[in-house]
């Protein structure tokens, strides 16, 4: 699943006419370097979230087929329903099974084909170094598991892999992530990782107009 649904308030005012995901950069809209990336791993079917703009993001990116994949949509018009609210309402088709999800507005090589998680963990983290206009981090790592509360953090990616269970009975409705993944931490149910390689967090105009930039690298 990829995570489209935002409105990028902090992208204004690029993100007044343009959905965020579909931001150059590098030569090709934010989203475009995802869905690649994900059929190169062997990601074939992808359900996107859609909110503000969602239209113009169906229309560019169609049934996926160009790209070699196959996409659905899931509609949260008219307000976009948070991390968790949008997968809850997605969960009827991303399958039994664990699914990777990844948020649409990050840049990096991370290879997806790479994700795991294991049978004692409901969520299986990526986490990065902290960048600088996140210092704080968001999460502990240690011997593999995420932690709530660590003397060191890292900044969770915005890439992960979850089962099922972690939404089990949840209703449909307005709902963010992190206090599921604090449950599932103190049950000793999220796994993490780090990951050193490139990842950027394109949130403002300004990172965006750095990143294009940049020495030309594209996601691996």
């Amino acid at each position: 699943m990829i995570l489209a649904a935002g409105r990028g308030e902090r992208m204004r005012p690029l993100s007044d006419l343009t959905p965020k995901p579909l931001l150059a950069v590098r030569g090709a809209p934010l989203i475009e370097h995802q869905v690649r990336a994900l059929a190169r791993a062997g990601i074939g079917d992808i359900t996107i979230n859609l909110c503000w703009l969602g239209e113009r993001i169906r229309a560019y990116l169609g049934d996926g087929r160009r790209f070699g994949v196959a996409i659905r949509y899931s509609d949260e018009a008219p307000r976009a329903l948070g991390t968790a609210g949008g997968i809850v309402r997605a969960l009827a088709g991303l399958g039994a099974g664990p699914f990777a999800v990844v948020n649409a507005d990050i840049f990096s090589d991370y290879p997806f084909a790479a994700l795991r998680i294991g049978a004692d963990a409901d969520a299986h983290l990526v986490m990065v170094p902290n960048p600088a206009q996140h210092p704080g981090g968001d999460f502990g790592l240690e011997g593999g598991r995420a932690l709530a509360s660590a003397p060191h953090r890292f900044t969770f990616a915005g890439i992960a892999v979850y089962r099922v269970a972690l939404f089990a009975g949840l209703a449909d409705g307005v709902r963010p992530l992190r206090p599921l993944l604090i449950e599932a931490m103190a049950a000793n149910r999220c796994s993490a990782q780090l990951y050193e390689g490139l990842w950027e967090d394109v949130g403002t105009p300004e990172r965006l107009r750095t990143l294009n930039a940049g020495d030309g690298t594209t996601m691996g």
